[in-house]
């Protein structure tokens, strides 16, 4: 069909070119509406005009997430391999939501997710759904924790509701993701009843505070830890934490969304001691895998807790048989696309030893980068680089805070309006900072040179600006 050609056409065009623009949208969001408005057409055009028209229209609008520098946020670069799937699960048109209807999806998917678990090394027992995203992954596994809480004090809230049903506590870092928030609101848990637990100055989740805090509290307990913290890229003290888990019979839930493949990396997987120990984990595909979005898993030890709390039954729909995998049991849509192809395949491209390769490339580009930064005069790295993320404050310390709020915005809107790289900011421990998440699978040496480069032209064109005179601490 020339319609799917004309896309292919222009998808390859696209990405070919990519890493040789500016690392930045050319249009904005007011522009790309007004480019894009007009009628509801009264009488179609032709296929093929249609994708002309949205690649022609659409393209100066795109935020060059698979650009080798792109370093705004934790997103991958939707590897060619896993794009390329990603196309036949849209061409093929399967409901991956069930097993007989939809073989090829329902046992790519079954293949995928034993894969992952071995280069995970999570149980093996344990049920993977395959999700959007982590926000999507720990609502299915933080349910699975709830129901099977719940079902302990002989309360079955799939049945019956959370009415008059028995308190769970919930304990989370103070350094959490909001992506579990808003799971936890999603569940009925609120953001405001959870028990915030101290950190570190990398983040970490203090046991000891943990301890003490589960001691102050009765009944039924919901610990959620973090492998990754997004702004320093550090780890919870698992082993720790599980202990403290057993002791008070809680269930461990571990928001890992990419802080997890550090287990596939010899070197770093010491990060990761005692995170086997936990009930549940989430992790994502579209992060470290450069599968593209949206995909997620959701791996929950107890298998029949997940598919209790997640399963969709009617009678038009086919039954779960002995021994067989049915998705839809495990995730908490029944219309899906075919999201395990993607997975199968960039797992077949790159092979066990090629995630690796790739998440310790990235890691030591993250270091690269970190130590050559440090040495400008005016930048400090506020994180230890354990993993792929780098943290940086602009100005010193007599500066004060407001200053190198005002220092650090303006290095990075100037390396944004430059274009060769693409950064973020973030509140860390009362300061501005920039971001550079490392995770690109295209990234090379020269585009780390590159990035240290422009962050030095940057902070030197800021400090040579007048505007900034003026500015008091």
């Amino acid at each position: 069909m020339d319609v799917f050609e004309t896309a292919c056409r222009r998808a390859v065009a696209y990405r070919s070119e990519v890493a040789t623009q500016r690392v930045k949208p050319q249009l904005s969001y007011h522009q790309m509406l007004a480019r894009f408005a007009g009628p509801l057409p009264e009488a179609g055009i032709p296929d093929c005009a249609v994708i002309n028209e949205l690649a022609d229209l659409g393209e100066a609008g795109l935020m060059p997430i698979t650009h080798p520098r792109f370093f705004g946020w934790v997103m991958g670069a939707s590897a060619p391999v896993s794009v390329a799937a990603d196309w036949l699960a849209a061409a093929w048109g399967q409901n991956a939501a069930m097993h007989s209807v939809t073989p090829t999806a329902a046992a790519v998917e079954e293949i995928a997710a034993g894969w992952l678990l071995e280069i995970l090394d999570l149980p093996r027992e344990a049920a993977v759904g395959f999700v959007t995203g982590a926000t999507a992954g720990s609502f299915a596994a933080l349910a699975a924790a709830r129901g099977s809480l719940l079902r302990r004090s002989g309360w079955d809230c799939e049945a019956d509701g959370l009415f008059g049903a028995p308190q769970v506590h919930v304990f989370v870092s103070d350094d959490v993701h909001a992506s579990v928030l808003s799971a936890l609101r999603y569940l009925g848990f609120g953001e405001r009843r959870v028990v915030r637990v101290d950190t570190d100055s990398q983040g970490r989740m203090l046991a000891e505070d943990l301890a003490r805090r589960c001691a102050a509290c009765e009944g039924l307990k919901l610990i959620i830890a973090q492998a990754g913290q997004i702004n320093t890229g550090a780890f919870d003290p698992f082993a720790s934490l599980a202990d403290i888990a057993h002791d008070n019979e809680a269930w461990l839930h571990v928001d890992a969304a990419f802080g997890l493949w550090a287990r596939a990396v010899p070197d770093l997987r010491p990060l990761t001691e005692g995170i086997e120990r936990a009930d549940s984990w989430v992790v994502d595909g579209h992060k470290w895998l450069q599968v593209p979005f949206d995909s997620g898993y959701a791996i929950v030890r107890d298998a029949d807790a997940l598919q209790r709390s997640m399963a969709i039954s009617a009678s038009y729909l086919p039954a779960k048989g002995a021994g067989e995998r049915l998705p839809s049991h495990l995730v908490p849509e029944l219309s899906r696309r075919a999201r395990g192809l993607s997975t199968w395949a960039a797992l077949k491209s790159l092979g066990r030893s090629g995630v690796a390769a790739m998440v310790s490339r990235h890691c030591a580009l993250a270091r690269k980068i970190a130590a050559d930064v440090a040495q400008v005069p005016g930048i400090l790295v506020m994180n230890d680089v354990v993993l792929n993320q780098v943290i940086l404050r602009f100005g010193a310390d007599g500066d004060g805070a407001e200053r190198r709020k005002v220092l650090a915005t303006s290095v990075m809107n100037q390396l944004v309006a430059d274009g060769i790289i693409f950064v973020a900011g973030a509140a860390w421990r009362g300061e501005w900072v920039m971001r550079i998440s490392v995770i690109s699978g295209a990234i090379s040496d020269e585009d780390a040179a590159i990035t240290i480069q422009a962050i030095r032209t940057a902070w030197t064109q800021v400090l040579a600006a007048p505007s900034l005179e003026s500015v008091t601490s």
